[in-house]
């Protein structure tokens, strides 16, 4: 029978027990989320940048880390967008995934990740628009 969840699945569900322990200990998200980029390399590391520079710009959300990954929040707490390094689970492309508490509801179908393997100047702009949507609501 194979395994229910991978080396990576589960290092991504010990990363988020531990966030929420860290939580309740008055722990600083932001900071955490700094060095969870910051242990990135390669591609990953210079979109992780980039792309939190984009949030800090377009946004108000709140940077913190989710099951070990950087992650951004409304001022409830819900985490809006994440990103989530190729390397984390060997895939060949990042991924920005949009989750539930982003408004980017347009009729019956609407994009919620995008994939990347690079970020241009046109890529962050796009980006930003996204960005500016999903926090609009």
């Amino acid at each position: 029978m194979a395994e229910t969840f991978s080396k990576e699945e589960k290092a991504a569900i010990k990363a988020a027990v531990a966030e929420k322990k860290a939580a309740q200990e008055g722990a600083d998200a932001a900071a955490a989320c700094d060095e969870a980029i910051a242990a990135m390399t390669g591609a990953d590391k210079e979109m992780a940048e980039a792309f939190h520079q984009l949030v800090k710009e377009n946004t108000s959300l709140a940077a913190k880390t989710w099951y070990g990954m950087p992650a951004y929040a409304d001022a409830a707490g819900k985490v809006v967008v994440a990103f989530k390094p190729g390397s984390k689970f060997k895939i060949r492309y990042a991924t920005i995934e949009f989750q539930q508490a982003a408004t980017l509801d347009d009729g019956n179908v609407w994009p919620v990740g995008y994939a990347l393997t690079s970020m241009n100047d046109a890529d962050k702009k796009r980006i930003a628009g996204v960005l500016k949507t999903a926090v609009a609501g």
